[in-house]
């Protein structure tokens, strides 16, 4: 595995193995992917969707992808529509992963472990990410981060699809988890985020609705992992209904944030200072 940016150049990647498999652009796995004229990866990258009757959304979502990209992972939440069928129209080799529990949650978690790609991203398939983004999160983490995390109000991030309710909830819910965990983030309940797979064997997760997004925040933070924030917009949802429910999820993720151990102090020292934050001697942990 490699987090080295290299200049991309046509042709195939020297150092490849003659006789290396083709990936889905058919070039050798483990071969340099272009993303612009001036940059390439190697790392292979897999995002993981997680759909329940979002059929009519995923034409935009597929189609905002990068062709760079190693595989899809589409977790279909038992699907009542042709969502499975409208993901393999589109990319043939979208690997679909059927959903045995419920919540957003466990379909993410049976999404990463289906990934086979070095790096991992979530992608909400409702039409509100930019797959164009993805470039900024595999910059992020090539760069040195372990874990990017999409933030709506970071500089150059936006929302186009949160109330004032929403807006307060997630500012106070992120309030509570920097103060708590020594964190710096600008945005907590948001679920464009990527990573390095390696990651995975540094957390634990163990929940099954939408405030696994905040456990996982939490959690790369207490398990010191580098954190970098990625700029993000937030459009609206194209198609159907939103199962978030702004009162009901702000209170299982208060619940999570109550419920995780507080990093103590001289580790909310240690992550402060990776982060360039010098935490008080005289705080209280």
């Amino acid at each position: 595995m490699s987090s080295v940016l290299h200049p991309a150049a046509p042709g195939p990647d020297p150092s490849t193995p003659a006789g290396a498999p083709a990936d889905r652009t058919g070039r050798p796995a483990g071969s340099y992917r272009p993303i612009s004229t001036h940059l390439a990866i190697t790392p292979p990258v897999s995002v993981v969707i997680p759909a329940m009757n979002e059929a009519a959304n995923l034409p935009h979502v597929f189609r905002t992808l990068p062709d760079w990209i190693h595989e899809v992972v589409l977790v279909d939440g038992n699907s009542t529509d042709d969502t499975v069928e409208v993901a393999r129209a589109l990319r043939p080799d979208v690997k679909v992963v059927r959903q045995v529990g419920k919540g957003k949650g466990d379909a993410l978690i049976s999404g990463f472990a289906a990934c086979t790609g070095d790096i991992i991203v979530m992608v909400d398939a409702d039409g509100s990410a930019d797959g164009s983004e993805i470039v900024s999160y595999v910059s992020a983490l090539v760069s040195g981060a372990d874990f990017a995390k999409g933030s709506r109000f970071a500089n150059g991030g936006g929302t186009d699809d949160m109330t004032f309710i929403r807006r307060l909830g997630n500012s106070v819910l992120c309030s509570i988890v920097n103060t708590k965990f020594g964190a710096r983030y600008t945005d907590l309940c948001y679920g464009y985020n990527a990573f390095w797979k390696h990651c995975l064997d540094k957390i634990t997760l163990d929940c099954t609705g939408f405030e696994i997004e905040t456990l996982m925040n939490i959690r790369v933070v207490k398990a010191g992992l580098r954190v970098q924030e990625v700029p993000s917009h937030e459009y609206n949802r194209i198609h159907g209904v939103s199962n978030l429910s702004a009162v009901r999820d702000g209170i299982r993720v208060l619940k999570v944030i109550l419920q995780e151990k507080g990093v103590g102090l001289a580790e909310r020292r240690r992550v402060g200072a990776s982060a360039g934050v010098r935490i008080p001697r005289g705080e209280m942990s």
